[in-house]
């Protein structure tokens, strides 16, 4: 899929994401090699998307919506909307329903 998806344009990773793979492993060595050879670059998170995803959950918390997503999960749906033009996420459903201008790839 990343290789489909390179040729579309660049491939980033948030720093949401990057915070979840030092929380794994915690070595920026290995972090920028590994980003290096799956063809990704490091995009921080911009006031727009931060705006734009706690507006978001606001709106999902206000809505009933359940502790199931935090806000780091839209922080990373409003960085893609925002800042990419596309996602792949495996949980698709709350992206479709509350970033409906976002295009989700769903990985095989």
């Amino acid at each position: 899929m990343l290789a489909e998806a390179h040729g579309d344009g660049d491939l980033v990773i948030c720093d949401v994401v990057a915070a979840e793979y030092f929380a794994v492993l915690l070595h920026e060595d290995k972090f920028r090699e590994t980003l290096a050879a799956l063809g990704l670059s490091f995009s921080g998170t911009s006031l727009e998307s931060a705006q734009l995803a706690g507006s978001i959950f606001k709106q999902y918390r206000r809505e009933g919506g359940p502790r199931e997503h935090l806000i780091p999960d839209f922080l990373i749906g409003a960085h893609a909307q925002t800042q990419a033009n596309r996602i792949a996420a495996i949980d698709c459903g709350y992206l479709r329903r509350y970033f409906p201008r976002l295009r989700v790839l769903k990985p095989s």
